[in-house]
């Protein structure tokens, strides 16, 4: 029997001619109804951060429970569309009970776990400004997302701290380095408790037994780097060696642990003064720190106010690590998590320089040092550090052979061209992304010359680099 098509010959050509009239020829409105992509393209993480999105703005409205572990509010995004939108993803966790877009109720849903898949009533149009509003509400130490549990909290102090995911944890967020959006944080807890948070201490209101702290950055900051800490904390501020800096230490610290934690927050406009030396103008316009009394291992550097757990009078390299974070990681953001050596590989080689500089050996010894004892069958060589997978990107390789290919790189193209090179790597990409293929192709550019073959040897080959001064070696 043969199927009879869905319109007679008249009734098409009726509705083309009409759609014609109406510049809605087939095809027309296509684009309009695409979809943005669950994933803005990064290999490693294919569902961080949304494609067709750009996030501008983050006003966050969270209320923390201690006794529950509990977040409950919303938060309200200003967004550009990048093409033509029928519906986008955000990157969240936490359980949603209302979205809205442009103040109209929206449809959502999970096709997995980490994506909110939001579609308006009506298309969004390329290059247009529009406003999401997401309210949820659950306990964020729940869920897991790439092999993660990253909510750190006990009953007395909380800090949302962690790399390279934290904001899908406590809010709604387009979850890449390549999308960096100003922020806006409310918490809401307990009155007698402090909130910290990135930047700017903008007000704070008592609304009975509760009270809501409100932090505001200046500058446009990742998704990661926006960090909240509560809880029980002496604080400090001031300005000092031209900068403002704001500094806490939590109250379930030792009182010994306290004092030498606080003693260390306050170097921190000291350092990054001594940073400002080397690497031009600081990027931001506050800086600190702070201490959780948390057993979280490590340290990350939030924008503005890197954490830090317990630390003592050794631990000012660990400070020089973090504030060099606040040039290269925060200002100046990877472009994909595969170029993460140019976060920690810089960061480390601010030690080694931090050490020079104070009176103790050069980074010429350093390298020389760490290339001599380390043979060349150690694993230490085997991590292509420019490409180390996603199980490697926090690996010590990537750290110290990062770090030695800056000082190979001094070595082999001199102190001051390699100093010209990291202020205006610095100055160039400040407030943007960059590569590694952007980083060699300006060290050719500042040098002079051709340096495939040493990047190759330092990133990209498994293998100890040869002990040449073509490598920035001949090591006696």
């Amino acid at each position: 029997m043969p199927i009879r098509p869905p319109y007679a010959p008249r009734r098409l050509a009726a509705l083309l001619v009409a759609a014609l009239v109406l510049g809605l020829a087939p095809g027309a409105d296509a684009a309009a109804r695409a979809p943005g992509s669950p994933g803005i393209g990064d290999d490693y993480f294919p569902l961080d951060g949304n494609g067709g999105i750009n996030v501008l703005s983050y006003q966050i409205h969270d209320r923390y429970e201690f006794g529950r572990k509990r977040i409950s509010g919303w938060t309200r995004l200003k967004v550009r569309a990048t093409q033509d939108l029928s519906r986008f993803n955000l990157d969240f966790l936490l359980p949603v009970t209302r979205v809205e877009v442009d103040g109209r109720r929206a449809d959502f849903r999970r096709p997995v776990r980490h994506e909110l898949r939001i579609t308006p009533r009506r298309p969004i149009a390329s290059g247009d400004r529009f406003t999401v509003v997401v309210k949820y509400a659950g306990r964020p130490g729940r869920y897991a997302y790439a092999g993660e549990r990253n909510w750190l909290a006990s009953r007395n102090e909380v800090v949302a701290m962690n790399e390279p995911h934290m904001a899908p944890w406590w809010f709604p967020s387009n979850d890449h380095p390549q999308d960096k959006a100003k922020v806006d944080i409310r918490i809401t807890v307990p009155k007698g408790r402090e909130v910290i948070a990135n930047g700017h201490r903008v007000g704070r209101k008592v609304h009975g037994r509760l009270a809501t702290t409100r932090w505001r950055a200046r500058e446009p900051m990742v998704p990661y780097l926006a960090f909240f800490a509560a809880g029980d904390f002496v604080v400090d501020r001031g300005r000092s060696h031209g900068h403002r800096w704001y500094v806490a230490v939590s109250q379930q610290l030792g009182e010994r642990q306290q004092r030498r934690s606080m003693r260390q927050m306050r170097s921190s406009a000291r350092i990054v003064r001594w940073l400002e030396t080397q690497l031009g103008g600081y990027p931001f316009s506050i800086t600190g720190g702070l201490v959780t009394g948390l057993p979280v291992g490590f340290a990350l550097e939030n924008q503005t106010r890197p954490t830090y757990p317990a630390v003592g009078g050794r631990a000012t390299l660990l400070v020089v690590h973090e504030l060099a974070h606040q040039w290269f990681g925060d200002s100046v953001a990877v472009q994909n998590w595969e170029d993460i050596w140019l976060n920690e590989g810089f960061a480390t080689f601010m030690e080694v320089r931090y050490t020079q500089t104070h009176g103790g050996r050069s980074a010429r010894t350093w390298l020389c040092s760490r290339y001599r004892r380390t043979p060349a069958d150690s694993t230490f060589w085997d991590l292509e550090i420019g490409d180390p997978g996603r199980r490697n990107i926090f690996a010590g390789e990537v750290y110290y052979r990062g770090g030695m290919t800056l000082a190979a790189l001094e070595s082999r193209i001199g102190s001051a061209d390699l100093w010209r090179l990291l202020r205006t790597w610095a100055s160039q990409n400040a407030g943007g992304n960059g590569s590694s293929a952007d980083f060699e192709a300006l060290a050719e550019q500042v040098s002079g010359e051709g340096l495939d073959a040493f990047f190759d040897a330092w990133l990209f080959t498994g293998a100890r680099p040869p002990n040449s001064s073509a490598n920035g070696l001949a090591c006696a």
